[in-house]
């Protein structure tokens, strides 16, 4: 399948990026693409993976994920969902979860899930369940009473950074689920953060703990 669409496409406001089309003669390698190397690579991806195709880079990234998931609960087409997607990317973690309904508000995440495992849970116990059967912990990240610093908490290797939707937060069902909840100290006057910032500082906070595996 190509990818000879532009991350532009997502945001007309965005700046061009990437390169022209490839000089003749072009590599013989079936990781490249012929339609980009004709017309040029304008997706936001690193040097690396210029030209490649979509399945050629993900299949690369697969050779070296991280062992951390992360979930959001998807209750109310919150748009911030395709912000922590998009830092998920960047961490190359090895899976996203959305819990709740299937669709959501992509814009945020720049077509970044292309490149992520995407799993969709329709319930609570579903998601649980294959947790459980992997062996992965689930950690909830919400500013609730009770919860435990992020900054003194040790995260696990296997584990699955739980978000709740903008506002409410997460749901009591997931919170009772979960071996934990960490929340990120704050000092200023608001409650709370913006649920892609603190989707990014926990996904941090977490390589910082696993630098081999981050």
């Amino acid at each position: 399948m190509s990818d000879s669409s532009p991350e532009s496409d997502a945001d007309p406001t965005a700046p061009a990026v990437g390169v022209g089309p490839h000089p003749q003669p072009w590599p013989d390698d079936p990781r490249y693409d012929p339609e980009l190397l004709a017309a040029g690579d304008r997706r936001n991806v690193v040097d690396e993976y210029r030209y490649w195709r979509l399945e050629a880079i993900v299949a690369d990234l697969d050779t070296r994920r991280s062992r951390l998931h992360v979930a959001i609960q998807n209750w109310e087409h919150d748009f911030n969902i395709g912000s922590v997607v998009r830092t998920a990317n960047a961490f190359n973690v090895a899976g996203v979860h959305i819990l709740g309904r299937r669709r959501w508000n992509r814009r945020g995440a720049m077509v970044t899930d292309r490149y992520l495992h995407v799993h969709h849970h329709e319930t609570v116990e579903g998601f649980l369940s294959w947790l459980a059967e992997r062996q992965i912990t689930p950690i909830g990240v919400d500013n609730l009473p009770g919860s435990v610093p992020l900054e003194s908490a040790e995260l696990p290797a296997d584990c699955c950074l739980v978000f709740g939707s903008e506002g409410p937060g997460l749901t009591d069902e997931v919170v009772a689920a979960c071996e934990r909840v960490v929340a990120i100290t704050q000092h200023g006057s608001t409650r709370s953060m913006n649920a892609g910032a603190a989707a990014a500082i926990a996904m941090y906070h977490w390589a910082l703990q696993h630098p081999r595996t981050a």
